[in-house]
């Protein structure tokens, strides 16, 4: 442990010295403090956006810990992102993706306040996409940037009233590479059309993002939108089906390393929303090099039989050898892993 701290704080020192280097034309200077970058007015911690700093959310977001999220994007004056049907809109350089974590003080009663942990920029610079963590201090004042990461202690009250408490762990640059890698390079995972294309409610009134984006002048070639894919509300029977919305829930929490291009591409399982063969996707598939991963299990799902599929057993694991996603979190998804579970039952 003590020499992994020592490699995250040398990596983090290199990290500084290559984020402070001379600016560039169309680069965004790297900043010590969230505040400086003018992303928000007024109060930092109330997240009030800037001129040109646009809200945004995904129909079924990543599951962090029960960490709620405020996402926004900045793009550079003028410039347009290009619509793709199936992958991550392009994005010129300049462009800045705003993420931030927080926890609501009280889950039944919102008005009581947040905590918010961490505020993580993905920058669009000439080299690619940079990650960046700033965290929060305790008076919800400024957030700075740490590139070796950190864990706090947080609390909250759950939505039944129950305290639940939990070391909230914040990355280092490095292991954000755990997620977003995909052919080699960094590259953000919900800006896509299928998590985009969904109402939110904006100061002017509730609207398809899709749209708002084309009406802002910000997306570029965007189909007529009955043309566009929809991915339902993982949470929401009312949104899609239990097939749609279950692999809705795998292609946000698993595809971003299992796909053909990602971290876990040499494993066979392709967990990606648009995946049409049974093998790939886990059905009777025995598993590439699991180890004890498989809780001696022999088949990454077996239809019908969710206590006999790897996919359940390393997805309701807390241990760190065994649990799916490695990273990004530490605590089982009670929710989704019931979701997961209740789509293989169906499955004949």
């Amino acid at each position: 442990m003590k020499y992994r701290k020592i490699i995250c704080l040398v990596s983090g020192i290199l990290f500084m010295l290559s984020a402070f280097k001379v600016q560039k034309d169309n680069e965004v200077a790297i900043k010590e403090k969230l505040s400086d970058y003018g992303f928000f007015t007024g109060k930092l911690a109330d997240l009030s956006p800037n001129e040109g700093v646009i809200p945004y959310q995904l129909n079924t977001p990543l599951f962090s810990d029960y960490a709620e999220k405020q996402r926004f994007v900045k793009l550079p004056l003028g410039t347009t992102a290009q619509f793709h049907p199936t992958e991550v809109f392009s994005f010129l350089q300049g462009t800045v993706l705003i993420k931030n974590f927080y926890y609501p003080l009280d889950a039944k009663d919102k008005s009581k306040g947040r905590r918010i942990l961490e505020t993580r920029l993905l920058i669009k610079q000439e080299e690619g996409w940079v990650a960046l963590p700033y965290i929060w201090n305790e008076a919800q004042t400024e957030a700075y940037l740490e590139v070796a990461g950190d864990t706090k202690e947080v609390s909250w009250k759950d939505e039944k009233g129950k305290k639940q408490v939990l070391e909230y762990t914040i990355p280092n640059v490095n292991q954000c590479k755990g997620c977003h890698l995909k052919q080699g390079k960094m590259t953000p995972i919900g800006l896509v059309a299928r998590q985009l294309n969904g109402n939110f409610p904006y100061k002017e009134g509730e609207e398809n993002q899709l749209l708002k984006w084309q009406k802002l002048g910000i997306l570029a070639n965007l189909p007529e939108l009955a043309q566009v894919s929809q991915v339902p509300v993982w949470a929401d029977a009312n949104s899609g089906d239990l097939n749609s919305r279950a692999r809705a829930w795998l292609d946000i929490n698993c595809a971003f390393c299992h796909n053909p291009q990602g971290a876990a591409s040499t494993s066979g399982l392709f967990l990606e929303y648009y995946q049409n063969n049974p093998t790939a996707l886990g059905i009777f598939k025995t598993p590439v090099a699991a180890g004890k991963g498989s809780g001696n299990r022999q088949f990454d799902i077996v239809p019908a039989q969710p206590d006999k599929s790897i996919l359940v057993y390393r997805i309701e694991s807390n241990d760190p050898s065994e649990m799916m996603p490695e990273i990004g979190r530490k605590i089982v998804h009670k929710e989704g892993v019931a979701l997961i579970r209740e789509w293989i039952k169906q499955m004949k």
